[in-house]
């Protein structure tokens, strides 16, 4: 079976500074509200399409509470629709409401052992990872969702409460690495 490492639970948040959708750098140590949601995110997978209404959404509903930022890691020179300007325009199609950050480097994925989009990455007031994993059970077709998970774990953690889930696998697709970039991977 294959595995890959994962970020463990408690772990401190892993800082970048990357430019976003306007060019200026955003640092995500930067961010004032007690939680923070660090997604990665991109324009053409449809699991991203099918969960970027919820994560609008949520962040619109945890405003002042949990920061949402969206990081795009793929390689856009083979995914051309993941590029800068088709961000631009996801961004505005969609109606971001958080910030949308550009990894050219993929060094930010890699850091956080990110595999998916979307996946997710949520951090306290500690700013120690609570929650990761997925956005919902089928981020694909919002028509058919049964467990908002990614709601459940923010709802828990602004009450003050423990969240009922700590990890949920991420469904999507695989961010697309730049060749010679791709993770590590544990047969076992």
């Amino acid at each position: 079976m294959l595995q890959y490492d994962q970020l463990p639970l408690g772990s401190p948040l892993i800082d970048a500074a990357l430019p976003d959708l306007s060019g200026q750098v955003v640092r995500l140590s930067a961010f004032s509200e007690p939680f923070l949601a660090v997604m990665f995110i991109c324009n053409h997978c449809p699991y991203v399409k099918g969960s970027i209404e919820e994560l609008v959404a949520l962040a619109q509903k945890y405003q002042g509470k949990v920061a949402f930022v969206g990081i795009n890691s793929n390689d856009y020179e083979r995914y051309p629709e993941d590029a800068p300007e088709g961000m631009r325009s996801f961004a505005q199609a969609h109606r971001f409401n958080f910030p949308y950050l550009l990894d050219e480097t993929q060094a930010t994925a890699k850091a956080y052992k990110a595999l998916r989009t979307p996946e997710i990455f949520v951090f306290d007031q500690n700013r120690k990872l609570r929650y990761h994993g997925r956005v919902n059970d089928t981020p694909k077709d919002p028509t058919t969702v049964t467990e908002h998970t990614l709601d459940l774990v923010l709802a828990a953690l602004v009450q003050g409460q423990e969240p009922p889930l700590t990890e949920a696998n991420a469904i999507g697709c695989t961010i697309k690495w730049k060749p010679g970039n791709e993770p590590t991977v544990r047969i076992g």
